[in-house]
């Protein structure tokens, strides 16, 4: 495939796979703003279900940024690159914040946190971050998408998935997709740990491990209420 080609493809992907995956996470966010102002669920107040409607932004402004496409490839892609990072750290940092609110909540008494409610916001939680990181590996992985369309093989990649120990399982053209690092994500966040590829570099094992903490926090907020709840 020619060069031209990959490229194309590239942002392809950006439309049609990562800007629709990201909308998701900011959909599954003003979902549950939509449930709370519904249902009356509250953290702190009866009024706050606007919350999740300010953490929604980052996944909203993310999905733009895939959906309006590369660009030029070049300076114009560099910048693109730069601002899809930050966002997605902000996406990480809200999501990480919205844990932080529940526990807050349940521990300082300033609400009454439904079983249904928790739950819910639990899910929501754990949706946005499988999302967040599946696209955080996608986008750093030997230096992100475009970096990878241009080179003739995978130059200090960030993960080592087991098609590069063993090219005998794969087309020689074979490269990693972004259900690839959905796989990654999802697999890291349920079991606290790399189960398909392996991370070879500091930040790989950095944001692995940032993104098992939210799902191990959140997981046992949800335990640790179903425990007080059979108890009561």
């Amino acid at each position: 495939m020619s060069e031209e080609a990959e490229l194309e493809e590239v942002v392809h992907v950006a439309r049609r796979e990562a800007a629709p995956f990201v909308l998701i996470a900011a959909a599954a966010d003003l979902a549950l703003a939509g449930l709370s102002a519904w249902h009356g669920w509250q953290l702190y107040s009866p009024s706050d279900w606007w919350i999740w409607i300010v953490l929604a932004l980052p996944a909203a402004l993310l999905a733009l940024v895939f959906g309006l496409g590369f660009g030029r490839m070049g300076v114009s892609n560099d910048h693109r690159r730069s601002v899809a990072i930050a966002l997605l750290t902000v996406l990480a940092v809200a999501n990480l914040v919205a844990v932080g609110l529940v526990l807050v909540s349940l521990t300082g008494g300033g609400s009454a946190m439904t079983g249904v409610q928790l739950l819910a916001t639990a899910t929501v939680v754990l949706v946005v971050n499988v999302i967040t990181f599946a696209l955080v590996f996608w986008e750093t992985d030997c230096g992100g998408p475009v970096a990878r369309a241009l080179a003739t093989k995978r130059v200090a990649p960030d993960f080592q998935f087991p098609q590069d120990e063993n090219p005998e399982l794969a087309d020689a053209s074979w490269a990693p997709g972004l259900e690839d690092y959905l796989y990654i994500a999802f697999t890291n966040s349920i079991a606290f740990s790399p189960t398909d590829a392996m991370p070879l570099t500091h930040r790989a094992k950095m944001f692995m491990s940032f993104e098992a903490t939210v799902a191990a926090v959140t997981l046992l907020i949800v335990a640790a209420r179903a425990v007080n709840t059979l108890q009561g």
